[in-house]
């Protein structure tokens, strides 16, 4: 899995959640499954929910053509908040990379990454960015050092 560094926290978008009782499987963990919803739920929130309560736009039209996800610790139930780190490591014409930590303060359960894909629904193709979309993305690009 190509990772970078967590740029610093004005370029990552965190989305914090409660572990469910039914995230939690047989073993006493929260199940691998659940891990790719909390990446979904980030996602989301990063594209759609956050824009709308600001009273901008949301992203829309982006499909996942790939995803890739490490499990680091085992994430057990607790009462504390879990959160969900993203950013973006690589920007192109027509596809960015997401990066992902689940975390807590002191620990990091799951590394993943997301490959989205600009998507024109109507015409069913790929279509590049619109200017906007663009101007989205690139704030969760850390500057190069």
């Amino acid at each position: 899995m190509q990772r970078s560094d967590p740029p610093p926290a004005e370029f990552r978008h965190v989305y914090e959640f409660n572990i469910r009782f039914g995230d939690i499987d047989s073993q006493g963990h929260v199940n691998n499954v659940k891990f790719v919803g909390y990446l979904e739920d980030a996602r989301l929130e990063m594209l759609h929910g956050d824009p709308v309560r600001k009273g901008e736009d949301p992203v829309r039209g982006m499909v996942i053509s790939r995803h890739e996800i490490d499990y680091k610790l085992p994430l057990l139930p607790t009462v504390h908040p879990i959160r969900v780190e993203t950013w973006v490591t690589q920007a192109r014409a027509a596809s960015f990379v997401l990066a992902y930590e689940v975390r807590d303060d002191e620990n990091v359960y799951a590394t993943a990454t997301s490959t989205l894909v600009a998507f024109d629904v109507e015409l069913n193709r790929l279509r590049r960015f619109t200017p906007y979309e663009r101007e989205f993305i690139a704030r969760y690009v850390a500057p190069k050092e």
